[in-house]
Formats: C-alpha cells, sequence, structure tokens
C-alpha cells in the first residue's frame, strides 16, 4: 500500500520492518523534576531504593506529597518521554537545567532590573536559604530579597515602605501560629487600609527557620525539642554534638545546614509553599 496524499497513517507498516523509537535514558538525581505517564503525577526525585526485588524512584510534588514508581520507562522530562535510571556518576545535562526551585532554568539571561516590590524576611539565615533555592528565579523575576533584624517594628517599617500596586512588599515571618506574638504584629502590619491590598505576610510554624530543613538531611529523625530558657539554635546545635558555645560556632552549625539543602525537596512544604507565594504575589 503506498502513501497517499493526506494520509495520516503514512505506508503499510507490514511493507518493511522499522526500528522502535529509542527513548534517552536519564538519570534519577535528586532534584530532577519529571512526570508519570499513567498518573500525571510531577514531582522531584528524592531517591531511588529497592523494594520488594524491584528499584523504584520517589518524587515529592510542590506541596509536598511523596509517591513512589517503578524506575524505568514511562516518564515525561520537559514534555518529552525519558526512561529513568539509578544515578551513576555527573547528572546529565536534562536533569542540571532546573533551578534548585524546580523551576526550568533560564540560560544565558542576565538578571532584570530590580523591581520596586521586595521580600523582606526576618534575618539573615531566612535570606541566605532563600537565596539558595530560590535565588536564580528570583533574578529572573528581577526580584530583592532583604532581611530585617527581626519584626517587632514591621507595622513602622511597612509604612515606610508605603506599598502600592507597582511596589508591592511581600514579608515572611517566622512562628507565625493562632496567639503568637508574631502572628499580633503581622496582623497590625496590614491593619493600614490605604496599602493594605499590596502587602502580604505569611509565615511557617517554626520558631527559628533552621526547622524548616528537613531534620534527615542531618541525619535526624525529628528536630529536638529545646527546653524554655536555652536559646533555640544553641539546643539544636547540642542535640547535634557540634560547637555551640559562641555566635561562630552558631554561624559555621548554620552553614553546614545550609550545605545539605540542594532544593526546594531538602525543606519543609510549609516553608517551601509560603515563598512561591510571595514570589507569586510580588510579580503579579
Amino acid at each position: 500500500m503506498s502513501t497517499r496524499p493526506g494520509d495520516r497513517y503514512g505506508r503499510d507498516v507490514l511493507a518493511a520492518p522499522h526500528a522502535p523509537p529509542t527513548v534517552p535514558e536519564v538519570a534519577a538525581e535528586p532534584g530532577l523534576v519529571v512526570e508519570d505517564v499513567d498518573t500525571g503525577w510531577c514531582g522531584a526525585v528524592v531517591g531511588v531504593e529497592k523494594s520488594g526485588g524491584l528499584h523504584v524512584v520517589e518524587l515529592e510534588d510542590r506541596r509536598g506529597r511523596r509517591r513512589t514508581f517503578r524506575l524505568g520507562p514511562g516518564f515525561w522530562l520537559d514534555g518529552e518521554p525519558v526512561r529513568l535510571v539509578r544515578p551513576s556518576g555527573p547528572a546529565p545535562a536534562s536533569a542540571r537545567a532546573r533551578t534548585a526551585s524546580g523551576s526550568r532554568a533560564v540560560q544565558g539571561q542576565r538578571a532584570r532590573v530590580a523591581r520596586g516590590s521586595r521580600i523582606w524576611v526576618e534575618g539573615r539565615h531566612d535570606a541566605e536559604l532563600v537565596e539558595k533555592v530560590w535565588g536564580d528565579d528570583l533574578r529572573v523575576e528581577g526580584v530583592v530579597v532583604e532581611a530585617l533584624d527581626g519584626v517587632d517594628d514591621l507595622a513602622a517599617e511597612v509604612r515606610a515602605f508605603a506599598p502600592g500596586p507597582t511596589r508591592r512588599l511581600g514579608v515572611l515571618v517566622d512562628h507565625l501560629v493562632a496567639g503568637s506574638k508574631e502572628t499580633r504584629i503581622a496582623e497590625a502590619a496590614v491593619a493600614d487600609s490605604a496599602f493594605a491590598a499590596h502587602v502580604l505576610v505569611v509565615g511557617h510554624p517554626y520558631v527559628d527557620v533552621w526547622q524548616a530543613v528537613r531534620p534527615q538531611r542531618l541525619g535526624l529523625t525529628a528536630w529536638p525539642d529545646v527546653p524554655r530558657g536555652t536559646p533555640w539554635k544553641v539546643g539544636a546545635l547540642q542535640s547535634l554534638g557540634w560547637p555551640d558555645a559562641s555566635q561562630a560556632d552558631v554561624a559555621r552549625g548554620w552553614q553546614r545546614i545550609l550545605a545539605g539543602v540542594r532544593g526546594y525537596a531538602d525543606l519543609e512544604p510549609t516553608l517551601s509553599g509560603r515563598v512561591e507565594e510571595l514570589i507569586d504575589f510580588v510579580t503579579a
């Protein structure tokens, strides 16, 4: 049977043998974002392990939910079918073409001129964590993250900033839970109706942003309960068996923790979701 003009079925498939299409193999490196063809589940690779005699890959979506799938064919990467294989050496270029936040990396683009809008975080450690995971995205969007020295004077800071339609303000607050001092501060910061529509204050439930790093990255099953009267960072360092006698010890401890963060999958979704919410708000 010959091919006719407009014949979408092409030539006779029995006329001659043909090779099946080749599906590229991609190493299931942590942080690689793929989609399972059968279920539509999309997530970042958390790890690969052996289960029931088969190798499986664990994927985590942006809400922190996890599912496991059999390693092999049946995945999409950037809209193309791929076969996931166990990591063995440096990640291929396709796996590296994602930012730490899971977004597709923009190659060869300079940082955008900074917007008038800003994202504020409580302190230096918060800023360094946001920069490590979302820094590439923020530079593309032209969003500047500024560290405050705490949020006790947040309402006054917001009034001085004078948010508006082209000058939005997003604020990330630690320990934003019902009845906390931080919650009362956040409510006061958006009480002025003149600019309330242009300010978004969100937060995570942790006393310190260190707790937003998954404890498994440090070999812990959970962050410790630090007794009242002990500074939280000091108590955390003591539980890890790390030096804690000076501020320099605290700084070095944080750098060790930060070095273990490879991407958003190493953070609790109660933090990563809030940061993405702020980025969406200030770039709207």
